[in-house]
């Protein structure tokens, strides 16, 4: 899942190098933190946050057949 989350986001960003994604275990719930540089923010979110909802309906479907719950975070 970290590395879905990590392929995505390096192929929407213009400094992929800059991509990090944190992964916060729990025991029904998985958190992602994803950080990408400063500029590429707004290519992560999409207009209306369009790019980020995609991303976390993928995750979802993702985390559905591990029987987990899959939550992404955008941090700055």
């Amino acid at each position: 899942m970290k590395a879905l989350i990590e392929l995505m986001a390096k192929f929407l960003v213009d400094k992929p190098e800059e991509v990090v994604v944190a992964e916060v275990d729990g025991e029904r719930t998985v958190i992602f933190e994803l950080r990408v540089a400063t500029s590429d923010i707004g290519k992560v979110i999409g207009k209306q946050g369009n790019t980020a909802r995609a991303m976390r309906t993928i995750l979802s479907a993702a985390g559905a057949k591990l029987d987990k719950r899959c939550v992404l975070e955008i941090l700055d």
